[in-house]
């Protein structure tokens, strides 16, 4: 293993690789979060309901195959599948520029695409949460969780602003051809790795038995099973509010292309925040109080997010955005941490799948959720509910032993 002799993964060459590769994997991702719904909403007319299935569609492959991907990964080594899952990511949405130059393009054939690039994110995104242990050492993980979770709060906060820029300069088809990018710029990055991952040992006779065992472990653990129910909810509440979000900016707020990657990169800004401070909170408060205190901070305050309008009354929406992304990150880093560091080898694809189709499953449903309470209440309405919904996500982890540790155990 390419270890740092200092112990500073700065020098460590396939963990850079893996961050570069996350990088370019993120950045693309944010840039077509952002275009894919404004080319729905602008230039192919979406409704509200629409643009529920479309930002269902980003993310219903956690709910769909989500436990089969952690028992393919903890059956293959991991690295090669992240290459495979860039490639099949960069072909898909190269099709959705070359349709709109042929005058061809439909809003069917952006879900489909969104929707099968979202399967291959389901591999890519459970395979590097569980590489990381194997590459970098479980002595390392909260400073390599801290390093991706950074980036991944820069592309939040530069994918936006550069996606609603290009939107406007050059059209969301020809932006998604640069998120296509990106997924390519990844798969040549991580394909450079050179550590060896441990053998695969597959120690049950089915997949069910295989799936079973990620999820006993995961529902069975007193401290993680809060921290699912936890992040669930949110998740849930967030689907609701990225379903009507870009609705709520250009029709409600009034603003431009610019204007709304502007305001959805606050919460990436936020979440930057976050990461350069999610070791102070731990190191004062504790790992197990951060990620209880972190979202009683926060979750709050995106209450704001609704209230907002055009001229100053922006800077309410902006500060609500803002604390969302900043307390999701600091909760993030210590959670992701926790459980990478307290689960065996042999489960951690599984763990991590199980995880990912419990508290990504409700993405899905919360796009759907957003996109018909978008029809019922407008925008504005829908986001009120969606937000109240998020103020109330840190009920599991405060009514649970977390709050009343400091740390959380090693076993």
């Amino acid at each position: 293993m390419a270890r740092s002799p200092t112990g500073s993964l700065w020098r460590h060459r396939d963990f850079l690789l893996l961050w570069g590769g996350e990088t370019a994997s993120q950045v693309g991702t944010r840039i077509g979060q952002l275009a894919a719904p404004l080319l729905a909403a602008t230039a192919l007319g979406a409704t509200p309901w629409q643009m529920g299935l479309l930002t269902a569609a980003q993310t219903a492959g956690f709910l769909l195959i989500g436990l089969l991907a952690g028992v393919v990964l903890d059956r293959v080594r991991r690295v090669p599948v992240m290459v495979a899952a860039d490639l099949i990511r960069f072909a898909l949405l190269v099709t959705v520029p070359l349709a709109w130059w042929f005058e061809v393009l439909g809003f069917g054939h952006l879900l489909l695409v969104t929707f099968l690039a979202g399967l291959a994110t389901v591999f890519f995104d459970i395979a590097y949460q569980s590489v990381l242990p194997s590459l970098v050492g479980r002595e390392h993980l909260v400073e390599g969780n801290g390093k991706l979770e950074s980036t991944r709060a820069a592309a939040e906060a530069g994918g936006p602003a550069l996606g609603g820029a290009l939107v406007h300069l050059v059209g969301g088809a020809a932006t998604i051809g640069g998120q296509a990018l990106g997924y390519l710029m990844s798969a040549a990055a991580i394909a450079r790795i050179r550590t060896v991952e441990p053998a695969p040992v597959p120690t049950r006779p089915t997949v069910r038995a295989e799936i079973a065992e990620g999820l006993r472990f995961v529902l069975g653990h007193p401290l993680l099973r809060p921290i699912v129910l936890c992040t669930a909810w949110a998740n849930l509440a967030g689907g609701m509010i990225l379903a009507v979000l870009v609705l709520f900016l250009v029709g409600d707020l009034g603003l431009s292309e610019v204007g709304v990657g502007i305001a959805v990169a606050v919460i990436g800004v936020g979440g930057l925040a976050g990461a350069a401070t999610a070791g102070a909170w731990t190191r004062r408060l504790g790992q197990a109080r951060t990620i209880v205190v972190s979202l009683l901070v926060t979750t709050p305050l995106a209450l704001l997010i609704p209230l907002g309008g055009p001229g100053p009354l922006l800077l309410l929406t902006a500060v609500g955005l803002f604390a969302d992304g900043y307390g999701g990150v600091v909760y993030n880093v210590a959670q992701v941490s926790f459980r990478q560091a307290i689960c065996p080898d042999r489960l951690l694809g599984r763990m991590n799948a199980s995880v990912r189709f419990l508290v990504w499953g409700t993405l899905p449903v919360g796009g759907l959720l957003g996109g018909a309470l978008g029809e019922l209440l407008g925008p504005r309405g829908a986001l009120l509910v969606a937000c109240c919904a998020l103020a109330l996500s840190p009920l599991p982890v405060l009514l649970s032993p977390l709050r009343r540790l400091r740390d959380l155990p090693a076993g």
